[in-house]
């Protein structure tokens, strides 16, 4: 296989773009400086599309890997033809080279392998030949030998039929046959152990569905369930179609052991083959569920990453709790905590009185601007009292209900013990959540992404892969938005492009002894921070009061003497762009001539361009704020048709989950999101957008509310 052409068919590039990719990955570069810096090489493409493209370069490259080493083991047998090396080499799957290399990896004693040292291979090979001058029972009373236990021709021809069976189980054609025929016209089957045991799973006690069309949250449902030895699954396959398809391709007209091959069909099919392929087939529609899921909880987390901050204000934040007392913390405009207490104001303390008292004298006394609420246990019940606090203030306050998901692991981390060494661990999650509120990204990025709370059943799938693919995002979302050098943590620092934890803490610890750095250059001086990773992570790094204005730019230092010469050209001055008197440059240039004019890419000239227009311009700034209140409502508050605006909280295969200021999310199901038809929540919301939403249905006992996005409009 030409892995390039393979590459260029399936991503429809051209064969520059292919080549230059692979270069740029082969050379160590990252993906979002690929993505960001080396437009003019890979054509634009953007870091999705180069992480799918980095994915199939290993599993292609591990493909070919495979073959060499199978066709290796097989000559080295020698049993290796022409014909199975062709064969071998034209593959495309790991799981057909699997199957060509079945026949000749070694084996465990099975009754193929005891029956062969019996010596009852020969018979095997007559029964198949099928057309003999005796009956097969004449045949087989030779190899009738009591010293290998083959004690009858009863005996000598059940041998024989084993190693036919294994034969069959092992020939790649079939296998590939009846793998794609149980797929396609297969039923996959579920039944409860115990249908009087109540439990999350009653849909699936007597279920059934197409195996090729049952969707991917159904399966990790499924497998969940079967986990939980609550529910029996099963695939039911075309069984007598598949015996026949067997016979026509075995058994010759006239043959004359017939009867023995369907016997024997039968029971590979049922003994070998159907366990082997149900397994794989199982594996694949997991493997595939779990990439559904994790592309979800990736999309979704990026949405959550991505908020954007609430800037220049002083934050009360509340950590619910019911029994351990409310956790208060509060943090000025940069983060840095002022004051914390806990008040007890709920179940089983009900201190009302004492706590409005104490959190009234402390919005006064910091001018707190907003109080960040955590949405765990008590979230509700906090949210009532908050609601009461501010209408008995004089200061114009609000509060919001922040995802508090993950703020309890980070307070019980070494990181939140180092961070923040003299408080507790309930305190530290207060900060944490007036510190998300303020700018997501930051403080989230502390958090293992698993622990984010933005996915269905992440805890089920490959927890690697998982893993890999949410560091992907958090890379990418640091990447995207840029870090400030003087102010980011050694968490956010880790994620940025070449950037390794080790740098990370050289770099807080070289700003620690030295101040803050002047210049993007005086990274160089930072210790195991070489040349190859000064490039890759330069141009992600923010210095919004350095000397040179590109510092607080995405402009790649490289690329700062095409930036001077585009100043120069168009007769703009650095006060000009400080001063931001500078607008849609774009608009006034011809692109072309310039970029030629300048000797550089045009992708390099339009990114550097944008920069110049907006230096240090977060792109979150661009996103809707997140909807403060200053009042609550009750779910008996609640009327069906009533319009109100929400937070997308979390989205799923089959719909969202929407805050819109009652105890419980309500769910807006995938048929009521859009006017039109969608495949998934996800093309046409995302987490953290703020919605309207029309009011369905209430189920005042299972306190659920059924929304709508679509009739809201």
């Amino acid at each position: 296989m030409d892995i390039f052409q393979q590459l260029q068919k399936e991503f429809n590039l051209k064969t520059f773009q292919v080549e230059n990719t692979v270069k740029l990955i082969d050379e160590g570069n990252t993906i979002p400086f690929i993505s960001r810096y080396r437009k003019e090489a890979t054509g634009s493409l953007d870091d999705v599309v180069l992480r799918k493209f980095f994915d199939r370069l290993n599993y292609l490259r591990n493909l070919e890997d495979k073959k060499a080493q199978i066709i290796k083991l097989i000559d080295e047998q020698g049993k290796l033809t022409a014909e199975l090396k062709q064969k071998i080499e034209k593959s495309e799957l790991l799981t057909e080279l699997e199957d060509i290399y079945r026949p000749f990896r070694p084996k465990r004693k099975t009754r193929a392998t005891i029956a062969e040292s019996k010596g009852l291979k020969p018979l095997s090979e007559l029964i198949l030949k099928q057309i003999l001058e005796k009956p097969i029972e004449e045949l087989a009373e030779g190899f009738v030998n009591p010293e290998l236990e083959v004690n009858s021709v009863e005996d000598a021809i059940s041998g024989a039929k084993d190693i036919i069976a294994e034969e069959i189980s092992d020939n790649a054609d079939y296998r590939k046959f009846i793998r794609e025929n149980t797929f396609s016209e297969g039923i996959i089957s579920v039944k409860a152990k115990n249908v009087d045991e109540k439990s999350v799973y009653e849909m699936y006690y007597e279920y059934s569905e197409a195996i090729n069309k049952i969707p991917g949250h159904r399966i990790l449902a499924i497998n969940r369930g079967e986990s939980e030895k609550i529910l029996q699954v099963k695939l039911d396959a075309p069984v007598e179609f598949i015996h026949d398809w067997i016979f026509k391709n075995i058994i010759l007209e006239n043959s004359q052991t017939s009867e023995i091959l369907k016997d024997t069909v039968i029971d590979s099919y049922k003994r070998l083959i159907a366990p082997s392929i149900e397994r794989e087939i199982r594996n694949s529609l997991t493997e595939k569920a779990e990439n559904g899921a994790i592309e979800v909880f990736s999309k979704n987390l990026k949405q959550l990453l991505l908020q954007p901050p609430i800037k220049n204000k002083t934050v009360l934040g509340w950590d619910p709790a019911f029994r351990t007392g409310c956790k208060i913390a509060l943090v000025d405009e940069t983060g840095k905590v002022l004051d914390k207490t806990v008040v007890y104001p709920t179940e089983p303390h009900n201190k009302v009185t004492e706590t409005k008292k104490q959190v009234k004298e402390l919005i006064i006394k910091y001018d707190i601007d907003v109080v960040a609420i955590g949405n765990g246990t008590a979230s509700r019940e906090s949210e009532h009292i908050v609601s009461e606090i501010l209408k008995e203030v004089v200061n114009d306050v609000y509060y919001v209900i922040v995802n508090e998901a993950g703020a309890s692991v980070y307070s019980a981390s070494e990181l939140g013990s180092d961070e923040f060494p003299e408080y507790d661990v309930g305190i530290r999650s207060a900060i944490s959540i007036a510190r998300r509120l303020q700018d997501p990204l930051a403080e989230l990025v502390k958090i293992d992404p698993k622990s984010i709370g933005v996915g269905q059943y992440q805890h089920d799938m490959n927890q690697k892969k998982l893993s890999e693919s949410l560091g992907a995002v958090v890379e990418s979302s640091v990447n995207s938005v840029g870090v400030d050098l003087n102010t980011a943590s050694v968490s956010l620092l880790n994620y940025v492009s070449g950037i390794n934890i080790g740098i990370a803490k050289n770099i807080v610890a070289y700003r620690t002894e030295n101040g803050k750095f002047e210049s993007r250059k005086e990274l160089l001086k930072v210790s195991k921070l070489g040349k190859k990773a000064f490039e890759q992570c330069a141009g992600f790094l923010r210095i919004p009061e350095g000397k040179n204005l590109f510092d607080n730019t995405g402009v790649h230092p490289e690329s700062y003497k095409i930036a001077e010469n585009l100043l120069n050209e168009l007769n703009i001055s650095i006060k000009d762009i400080k001063e931001k008197k500078i607008d849609k440059i774009s608009e006034k240039v011809d692109i072309e001539k310039l970029a030629e004019k300048l000797d550089c890419g045009i992708p390099t000239l339009e990114d550097i361009i944008k920069e110049l227009e907006k230096p240090g311009r977060d792109p979150r700034e661009d996103l809707p704020k997140p909807v403060l209140r200053s009042d609550v409502l009750e779910l008996e508050d609640l009327k069906e048709g009533m319009i109100l605006k929400g937070t997308v909280r979390n989205i799923v295969d089959f719909g969202a989950f929407i805050d819109i200021g009652v105890h419980h999310d309500g769910l807006a199901h995938i048929s009521e999101i859009a006017d039109r038809f969608i495949k998934h929540p996800l093309d046409v919301i995302s987490v953290g957008d703020i919605v309207d939403v029309m009011v369905m249905d209430i189920d005042f006992d299972k306190k659920r509310v059924s929304l709508s996005i679509k009739r809201a409009k």
